[in-house]
């Protein structure tokens, strides 16, 4: 009698752990499905901004389904619904599928794309000033009128204030030969700065020039352009991502993706913060990316190519690199790597 009850058991114990597998399984099966054109090598599917999203759940063993809950950002919108407030680039839905007193939630990617093409710009120069043809400029930035910038390359790298109309250094110092400076921008009392594959960054008193402390990179893993709007700091990593950091800890919050109608753009580098939009160069490219902060849209692009021609050509000319706001004429400046010229010019819609 012993044995067959503990048969019996066993049998029991396999057939609910039979049906806790079936039904695992089942739940497995459910995905999500959306509207727009497939992209076989992202595998997902794209849609652009201000387009409608249309979401389903896919359910191939036709369990019936009580609910479902479709979330973005941690925001619950409908299954249909109109990209207006969404990031470009690649973004996560989750939908939790609530089915005979049972849930689970799923996770599916698309691309969202800008919905039209960025608008050309050109430019009129307006002054050109001299500039330190050594300098392998990296971040450039006025602040109260006082030209910052930042140089790499290492065993070259410096943090300088300068007098843009003349090119006098009127403060220098050196980094350490092991760092390569990058980007640099000026909050308040401190200058941020920079280095490339040096993993941190560094706080110096603006006034003095005393380093202050050191800040460490996370996610983004290289430093390459900053930019801040007076509240929030934007760091860029040469990829397509511009991290937002936090202001006081300077620990990386979020991010956005810098996106065309097209797709991504990637070598996102020197940053500066113009009226509302950031403005960047891409690497090795003579041009400027005018981009909406708020979800990564590109929605313009500066050709400034004829700009190199006009500085001494020479064996260590390199591309242009370093935009800094004047926010009292309204200009921007733009230098290059080794240029020994500053422009000063006026943005031109073509």
């Amino acid at each position: 009698m012993q044995f067959y009850r503990f048969i019996i058991l066993i049998i029991t114990l396999h057939l609910l752990s039979s049906c806790g597998s079936n039904s695992n399984a089942k739940k497995s099966a459910f995905s999500i499905s959306t509207n727009g054109s497939y992209d076989k090598k992202l595998k997902m599917h794209t849609i652009a901004k201000n387009k409608l999203l249309k979401l389903s759940i896919t359910n191939p063993n036709n369990i019936p389904i009580d609910s479902v809950v479709y979330q973005y950002n941690k925001t619950t919108i409908g299954s249909q619904t109109i990209l207006n407030d969404f990031k470009l680039g690649i973004q996560q839905i989750k939908a939790t599928i609530y089915f005979q007193g049972d849930s689970t939630s799923i996770n599916q990617a698309i691309q969202i794309l800008n919905d039209k093409p960025p608008k050309l710009f050109t430019f009129d120069i307006i002054n050109e000033y001299p500039h330190d043809i050594t300098s392998y400029t990296q971040g450039l930035e006025f602040y109260n009128g006082e030209l910052y910038e930042s140089t790499g390359q290492r065993g070259e790298s410096k943090l300088r204030k300068v007098n843009y109309k003349t090119g006098e250094v009127l403060k220098n110092i050196a980094l350490k030969p092991q760092f390569f400076g990058e980007g640099l921008t000026i909050k308040g009392n401190r200058i941020l700065q920079l280095t490339w594959q040096g993993g941190k960054g560094f706080i110096y008193d603006r006034d003095t020039f005393n380093k202050l402390d050191e800040f460490y990179f996370e996610k983004s893993k290289e430093g390459w352009g900053l930019c801040n709007n007076g509240e929030n700091i934007y760091k860029s990593d040469g990829t397509e991502k511009i991290w937002l950091l936090n202001p006081k800890s300077l620990k990386e919050t979020d991010y956005i993706q810098t996106y065309t109608n097209k797709g991504k753009i990637v070598g996102i580098n020197e940053l500066e913060w113009v009226n509302g939009k950031i403005f960047a160069n891409r690497y090795q490219l003579d041009g400027v990316a005018i981009i909406n902060p708020l979800n990564g849209a590109i929605e313009g692009v500066i050709d400034f190519r004829a700009l190199k021609k006009k500085v001494t050509q020479h064996q260590g000319l390199d591309v242009l690199n370093g935009l800094a706001w004047n926010p009292t004429s309204q200009t921007l400046f733009v230098t290059g790597k080794r240029w020994d010229k500053l422009f000063e010019v006026k943005i031109i819609e073509q």
